[in-house]
């Protein structure tokens, strides 16, 4: 059945609900239909969660996780999958091990901290991400908040984002794209596998409106991948949704509006 001609690429995402529908689960599975996959979840977090920032989060007992992701992947399957928030150590360990019977490229966007400067994942989890879950990574999509948690590395300009995804790469990931979209000046990423090197740089948008961007990234690089994209297409593409979402960002609730995920429809 996974061959009839109506039957979209499969994508999985496994990360946190953001109850103001602008980043998390709901990002993910937007992005996913307008770049025409088939998306699918397993929840890992709930989260009381608007413009204004996340009022609360419950992440789900490991069993209910791992119970999610075997009922798609046994039944279904999935030709990508992309990790959000996981918010503990258990969990990291319990998606990694999951990850580790999985053929299909894998996107690991490693969530640290929510747009408004909310913690989303214990600090106790960051070895787990380092030593089991960067490992399982086709493409690992942080940005310089995150590389700093991760690596210690701190960028500052552009010059410092190779020194950052040089640091990634030790844990194990095939490819790092490192988001330099806090950095002054044009919003440039650095996308490497050690060996070769791609410079995405697109003009900075004068939008505030940002809710959502590094989530909506890494499922928009998920489902080119699902196409039978290579890792830098896929990339390159995702980019170019992304700009053209932030450009159409618009104001929701009193605080940061999310990125526009039909923007293209529009």
């Amino acid at each position: 059945m996974q061959n009839h001609p109506r039957v979209p690429p499969r994508v999985l995402t496994v990360a946190g609900s953001d109850s103001g529908g602008g980043a998390g689960i709901q990002a993910d599975l937007k992005t996913m239909l307008a770049l025409g996959v088939h998306g699918m979840s397993v929840l890992t977090a709930v989260t009381a969660q608007n413009s204004q920032g996340v009022q609360g989060a419950w992440e789900l007992p490991a069993d209910a996780v791992r119970a999610q992701f075997r009922s798609v992947v046994d039944d279904i399957g999935a030709e990508a999958v992309k990790t959000g928030m996981l918010a503990t150590a258990e969990l990291v360990d319990t998606v990694a091990e999951l990850l580790a019977g999985v053929q299909a490229p894998v996107v690991v966007d490693p969530v640290s901290v929510s747009k408004h400067g909310d913690p989303l994942l214990a600090a106790s989890a960051l070895d787990s991400v380092r030593t089991k879950l960067l490992p399982r990574a086709t493409v690992a999509t942080p940005n310089t908040d995150e590389v700093a948690q991760l690596t210690g590395v701190r960028v500052s300009a552009e010059e410092d984002l190779r020194r950052a995804a040089e640091a990634v790469l030790e844990f194990g990931p095939r490819w790092a794209l490192i988001k330099g979209g806090h950095l002054d000046g044009d919003a440039v990423d650095l996308l490497t596998d050690g060996a070769e090197e791609h410079w995405l740089r697109a003009g900075r948008l004068d939008n505030r409106h940002t809710h959502g961007t590094g989530c909506t990234l890494a499922s928009a690089i998920a489902a080119q991948l699902a196409k039978g994209q290579s890792v830098p297409e896929a990339v390159t593409a995702a980019k170019e949704y992304v700009t053209g979402a932030i450009a159409a960002g618009f104001p929701l609730g009193r605080g940061i509006g999310p990125v526009d995920h039909g923007w293209r429809r529009r």
